[in-house]
């Protein structure tokens, strides 16, 4: 079957994807100079303030790109479709939004990006750069809870970044804004569904598939094995079995206040995320969990690929107030601050 997307060169998807939103949002982005795969805020660097960079493979928009704004993160660079942005794009990053105060590393737990992150990070602090890292690891099927330091990070990272920015925002320290940004991903658990594969541009062939009529719970967002295949069920079946699983795993509690992400991987309709999210919150209701606040659309994507994701954030009084305070980006459909 012929690949049906709607591009120019397979090997320029990435390219022209970044020159796209910055044609499009001039105002609010600027590429960095010498890298066709980075921008950074209009404003970058923002005096006095910490600076926070993020990245990862295309192909998840409006993750990594469209988190790039005001109350969020400041920079971004992004690799091929999937695969990690290279240590010196990151590195031109940090050097772009860098305004003296430091600059935190916000990004998900994948080897080939804390490869070049890291490597990132050293080649900044030969430069007087001083940079901390808080890795995304939301996904509560991609390891045992014991073993939280393997977990991939998924569409619970955005709560990282909302939290993170509003710190930054404030004018708080580096150290600051590092431990808020690790317990905004500690108490974030995650978990996925997908209903079908989704098609690399450079393969031009779906790299993994979901048979007909199927599923599978747990599947990571690039294919990554889940915990179990079976016949599709119905959504407050598999609202069910997610919030089962990411539950226990905190664990979460009658009296806890949260903040819900039903996320489309790409091809699921709003519709059918509103009806998960309307069992999803019978089901905190029930257990006494109160829903601060919620969001509901595309937030972290795979492709084209079918399926959803819940993530659940459990908040204290300083994790509500970075929460709801002020952020944009011109990527993102519904705003994350008040």
């Amino acid at each position: 079957m012929a690949m049906r997307k709607i591009i120019n060169d397979p090997s320029l998807v990435e390219d022209q994807t970044v020159a796209g939103i910055l044609a499009a949002f001039p105002d609010h982005l600027k590429r960095v100079e010498g890298s066709t795969r980075a921008l950074i805020r209009a404003d970058a660097p923002v005096a006095g303030k910490v600076g926070i960079a993020t990245g990862g493979g295309s192909g998840h928009l409006p993750l990594f790109l469209g988190y790039v704004g005001q109350g969020l993160a400041t920079g971004c660079c992004v690799g091929n479709v999937f695969s990690s942005p290279s240590a010196e794009d990151m590195l031109d990053v940090t050097k772009a939004i860098d305004s003296g105060a430091g600059v935190l590393y916000l990004y998900g737990n994948y080897s080939g990006d804390t490869m070049n992150f890291d490597m990132a990070s050293e080649m900044a602090e030969m430069e007087d750069i001083i940079v901390k890292t808080t890795l995304g690891r939301d996904d509560v099927t991609s390891a045992p809870n014991e073993e939280m330091e393997r977990r991939r990070g998924v569409a619970g990272i955005v709560f990282g970044f909302k939290i993170a920015g509003a710190a930054a925002e404030e004018g708080r320290d580096l150290d600051s804004v590092h431990a808020v940004a690790e317990k905004a991903v500690f108490n974030t658990r995650s978990m996925g569904v997908a209903l079908s594969g989704t098609t690399i541009p450079a393969a031009g062939q779906p790299g993994f598939e979901v048979a007909e009529g199927q599923m599978e719970l747990g599947m990571g967002i690039h294919g990554e094995p889940g915990v179990e295949i079976g016949p599709l069920l119905t959504a407050d079946e598999i609202a069910g079995q997610m919030l089962d699983r990411i539950l226990p795993d905190l664990p979460f509690s009658s009296g806890d206040a949260a903040a819900v992400l039903v996320n489309s991987l790409g091809a699921t309709a709003p519709e059918e995320l509103y009806i998960l999210y309307n069992k999803a919150s019978q089901i905190l209701g029930d257990r006494g969990i109160k829903v601060h606040r919620a969001f509901i659309g595309e937030y972290a994507t795979s492709m084209e690929m079918s399926g959803a994701s819940i993530s659940i954030c459990k908040l204290d009084d300083e994790l509500i107030s970075l929460l709801d305070a002020p952020a944009y980006s011109p990527l993102l459909s519904q705003q994350l601050g008040r």
